[in-house]
């Protein structure tokens, strides 16, 4: 009599739990589809007996639409768009992309000139045709990394002290023809932020005119001040890779002088105000025309998404020469 009394009551206290349960714990039923992979079902009249396999939203995208996204990215961006897929790649083969790069990139051809080049070099392909001619970057910049070694002060117990000092040289191309150049001991993601037009006079960037004739660069730039004196540089470009075009080779640096009258017509073209001249030529027997044969690393391009994390942000404890390849 005792135990069914006691089996009674614990059948009491366990619905009461059952019930108390009820109101404490919330019902989702949809926890029940967690891990489930629902297939769509084949339309009904269709006659094939495969089962629908739902494409993702990205390829229900338009043809047009897609070709209106592409057309707004860079070429490089459309280089990394064709890794994606099929779809994508073979969208991208349309050579409408790819006139528009090579316009802009050779704008200073002229669109006839580069017509008669593509036809006659380049059998009318665009793409072979941005891929094969050199052409200067203009989505990052151009770096010079140069050190140097120069004796300490003597000091305490250290009698013979040695400094490595690192400087850089950066350049900006742009497509118009114009270029921005600085000297400058910061760092490539400390400058890359003044490298533009809307830099003041402190961050000691300074624009200039460029040509580009095959590979060779000719570009000239004018340091203002009480003596202006022109910077002429000429590079020589190629590629670690087919289409890469990010090295140049510095064949020459020479500052010169100018004389006042040339000094008011810089702006307007310097490059034809240093045309023929001679490498020991200047026009203001004040200052001598010096050719430097010191910082003439190789350039390195650094497309301005690797500014932040490129090797040449290393100190020079860490990295003391860079090897531009």
């Amino acid at each position: 009599m005792a135990s069914d009394y006691a089996l009674k009551l614990a059948e009491l206290e366990a619905s009461s739990r059952l019930r108390a349960a009820q109101f404490l714990v919330t019902n989702r039923p949809w926890l029940d589809l967690y891990g489930i992979n629902v297939r769509p079902v084949t339309p009904y009249g269709s006659l094939s007996n495969r089962e629908l396999i739902d494409t993702a939203l990205i390829n229900r995208m338009p043809d047009e639409l897609l070709s209106e996204i592409f057309s707004k990215m860079t070429s490089y961006n459309l280089g990394r768009a064709a890794c994606v897929c099929r779809k994508w790649r073979y969208t991208i083969r349309n050579p409408v992309f790819w006139r528009y790069a090579c316009l802009r990139a050779w704008q200073l051809n002229g669109v006839v000139e580069n017509y008669k080049i593509l036809q006659s070099v380049y059998h009318g392909s665009w793409k072979k045709m941005w891929l094969l001619r050199p052409r200067v970057r203009t989505d990052g910049l151009y770096v010079s990394r140069n050190t140097y070694i120069r004796a300490g002060i003597a000091e305490w117990k250290i009698s013979n002290p040695v400094h490595i000092v690192c400087y850089y040289r950066y350049i900006r191309f742009y497509p118009s023809g114009r270029f921005l150049y600085k000297n400058s001991s910061q760092k490539l993601k400390d400058a890359a932020k003044h490298m533009n037009f809307r830099a003041s006079k402190a961050d000691c960037v300074f624009s200039g005119q460029y040509t580009l004739t095959e590979d060779k660069v000719e570009a000239a730039l004018l340091y203002p001040g009480l003596s202006p004196t022109v910077l002429r540089i000429r590079l020589r470009l190629r590629g670690t890779i087919e289409g890469a075009n990010n090295r140049l080779d510095l064949l020459s640096l020479v500052t010169s002088g100018i004389n006042d009258a040339e000094v008011s017509k810089c702006d307007d073209d310097i490059l034809g105000i240093v045309e023929g001249w001679q490498e020991d030529e200047t026009h203001n027997p004040d200052i001598p025309a010096v050719s430097h044969n010191r910082g003439l690393t190789p350039f390195v391009f650094v497309p301005f998404d690797e500014v932040e994390t490129s090797v040449l942000n290393l100190p020079v404890d860490k990295m003391d020469y860079f090897v531009t390849g």
